[in-house]
């Protein structure tokens, strides 16, 4: 089962942040293009051929946002789209922040098809 399948918690507060080892861990499953910036956000910069593309992925992810009861931010420009996940309640990071971002993954897969 890949980070993708699992399913969003949401998060009451309350709860500790994922342990330094497990974050990297988690990271390293998540593959190429995320990072942990300095805010301890998990963060990656998604391009696209041009600014169509880039709504559409945006729109994409945001459904599945909704879908899932947790919500990135997403910065929307010309080709490009970045997406920085947390859980605001905790100002931290859950397995849940993995999960999505995965599911954000699989949401760019028919852009890198076709070309971005």
């Amino acid at each position: 089962m890949s980070l993708a399948d699992n399913k969003c918690i949401p998060c009451r507060g309350g709860v500790p942040s994922v342990p330094a080892d497990r974050a990297q861990a988690l990271l390293k499953e998540l593959g190429r293009g995320w990072l942990l910036n300095q805010a301890g956000h998990l963060e990656r910069l998604y391009t696209f051929s041009d600014f169509a593309k880039a709504l559409a992925y945006v729109n994409k992810v945001g459904a599945v946002a909704e879908a899932e009861g947790h919500h990135p931010d997403l910065y929307l420009a010309w080709g490009k789209c970045k997406v920085e996940i947390w859980t605001h309640k905790i100002n931290g990071l859950t397995e849940s922040d993995f999960y999505l971002a995965a599911k954000a993954d699989r949401e760019f897969e028919p852009f890198r098809s076709a070309g971005g």
